[in-house]
C-alpha cells in the first residue's frame, strides 16, 4: 500500500513490501509507530485547517468541530439539519427516526462533524480506519495479483495452442482446465512472494482517500470553490471524478502544502504526546516534539475532498447509496478472492497493530502471504499485542 495522505509514505512502502515479501527487520516495530504518531497527527492537524478554509469559502463563517466516534452521531447531525433537503431527504430522515439501528449506528469513524451555529451539518472531515485501509489494500493487491495470473494463465493458453498449431482464439478451452491454469498460476505468484523474486507495482496500490474531507453546499457554491482551488496557492487538484447513479457527488483528490512549524508548535502546546504514552516510547523521547520523527517527510500530502448537496448527503447516508452498504458490495464484487489479497489484507491490519500497541518490537511475521489463515489468527495476534488472555470454555 502506498498511502499518499502520509507525509512517510515512501518509508512504510518500504516496510510493507519487505512485510508482503516475509522479511522482517529488528526496528520495524519502532518505525511503524514513529510514523503513525508523526504522520496521524500531521494528517489530522492538515485536515482541520483545510477543512476549515474551504468551509469558510464555502458558507461565509466559521465552523464548530465536534468530534465523532460513530456513524450515528453524524446521521442525528443530518436528521437536525433536515430542512435544508428535498421532499425524499425528509422521507429518508423519518425512515430513519423510525428505527436508527436498522442504519449501522454503531459503525465506528474517526471523524469530524462541522456545524454551524444552529447546530446544522456544513461538512466532516476524518482519517479513514486501519482495518478499513487494509481491506481497500485488499482489493488494490486482489486486481493486480489478478492481472498478473490472468497474464499467466494466458501464457499457459498460448503455449498450448502453439503446442497444437492453432491461433490461440481457436483454443477452445475447458472449464476445468482453465480453472487448474489459473489455480497454478496463483501457485506461481505466491512462490515469487516467497523468494522475493518479486517488485510491488507502487502506482497500482496507490490509496489517496487515507484523510477526507466531504463539502456539504448548493451546486452553485460548490462549482466556485472548485473554480477558487484551481489557482489556490498550496491546494492543488490533481484529479476529478464525478459519480452518478444512486452516489452523487464530486471527487476531487487535492495535494496539500501542510504548514510544518503550525503542526509542529500545535504539538507542544497542546501536550499531544500525553496521547502516545501507551505507544511504547518513553515520555521523555515523546516531548521532545515532532521535529525528531520528520526526516524524510513530504512537504505535500494528499487528501479526497467530496463536494455534494445536502440532498445526496441524505442519500449516501440514509437512502439508496447507503455507506456501509456500498462498503459490503466492494467487498462482494472483488474479481478475485484468493487466500493472497487476503493475507495482505490480515497483514497490514496486523501492521498497524503493531504502530500503535505498546509493543515496540515483534519478533516475527503471524502471516506468510503464500500461507492460508483463518480471520482468528490474526485476531488472536494483535491481542497478544496487548497482552490481553485468550477465551478459553475448557481449559
Amino acid at each position: 500500500m502506498y498511502l499518499s495522505s502520509f507525509v512517510h509514505r515512501d518509508d512504510l512502502f518500504d516496510i510493507t513490501e519487505r512485510w508482503l515479501l516475509g522479511r522482517l527487520e529488528p526496528d520495524d516495530g519502532m518505525r511503524i509507530t514513529k510514523i503513525l504518531i508523526c504522520d496521524g497527527f500531521v494528517l489530522g492537524q492538515t485536515l482541520e485547517a483545510v477543512a476549515n478554509t474551504l468551509l469558510k469559502t464555502v458558507h461565509g463563517q466559521p465552523c464548530q468541530n465536534e468530534r465523532i466516534q460513530f456513524k450515528g452521531q453524524l446521521r442525528d447531525a443530518i436528521c437536525r439539519s433536515g430542512k435544508d433537503g428535498n421532499a425524499r431527504s425528509g422521507e429518508l430522515i423519518r425512515l430513519y427516526q423510525s428505527n436508527p439501528e436498522f442504519f449501522y449506528r454503531e459503525a465506528p469513524i474517526n471523524g469530524t462533524i462541522c456545524l454551524d451555529n444552529q447546530k446544522r451539518l456544513l461538512g466532516l472531515y476524518r482519517i479513514k480506519r486501519p482495518r478499513r485501509i487494509a481491506e481497500k489494500a485488499n482489493r488494490y493487491v486482489a486486481n493486480w495479483i489478478f492481472r498478473m495470473v490472468q497474464e499467466q494463465a494466458e501464457e499457459m493458453a498460448a503455449e498450448r495452442a502453439r503446442k497444437y498449431n492453432i491461433h490461440l482464439e481457436e483454443l477452445i478451452t475447458p472449464k476445468k482446465l482453465m480453472d487448474l491454469e489459473f489455480i497454478s498460476a496463483e501457485k506461481d505468484i505466491a512462490q515469487r512472494f516467497r523468494d522475493n523474486n518479486i517488485e510491488l507495482d507502487k502506482s497500482a496500490l496507490r490509496i489517496h482517500d487515507v484523510g477526507g474531507i466531504k463539502i456539504v453546499g448548493n451546486a452553485e457554491k460548490l462549482s466556485l470553490l472548485e473554480k477558487d482551488l484551481s489557482h489556490h496557492q498550496k491546494i492543488r487538484i490533481i484529479d476529478r471524478e464525478n459519480f452518478s447513479g444512486n452516489y452523487q457527488a464530486t471527487s476531487l483528490i487535492i495535494e496539500v502544502t501542510w504548514d510544518r512549524e503550525l503542526v509542529c508548535r500545535t504539538y507542544f502546546d497542546w501536550r499531544i504526546w500525553e496521547k502516545y504514552l501507551e505507544r511504547g516510547l518513553s515520555e521523555t523521547e515523546l516531548k521532545r516534539g515532532l521535529e525528531p520523527l520528520l526526516g524524510r517527510a513530504k512537504p505535500t500530502l494528499k487528501l479526497e475532498l467530496i463536494l455534494c448537496t445536502f440532498s445526496d448527503m441524505v442519500e449516501s447516508e440514509l437512502g439508496n447509496s447507503l455507506h456501509e452498504e456500498r462498503i459490503v458490495a466492494q467487498r462482494d464484487n472483488k474479481v478475485y478472492k484468493g487466500y493472497i489479497p487476503m493475507n495482505v489484507e490480515f497483514l497490514i491490519e496486523y501492521l498497524f497493530a503493531v504502530g500503535v500497541s505498546p509493543h515496540l518490537h515483534i519478533d516475527r511475521l503471524p502471516i506468510k502471504l503464500w500461507g492460508r489463515y483463518l480471520p482468528d489468527t490474526v485476531i488472536d495476534h494483535i491481542r497478544a499485542l496487548y497482552k490481553m488472555p485468550d477465551f478459553e470454555l475448557f481449559c
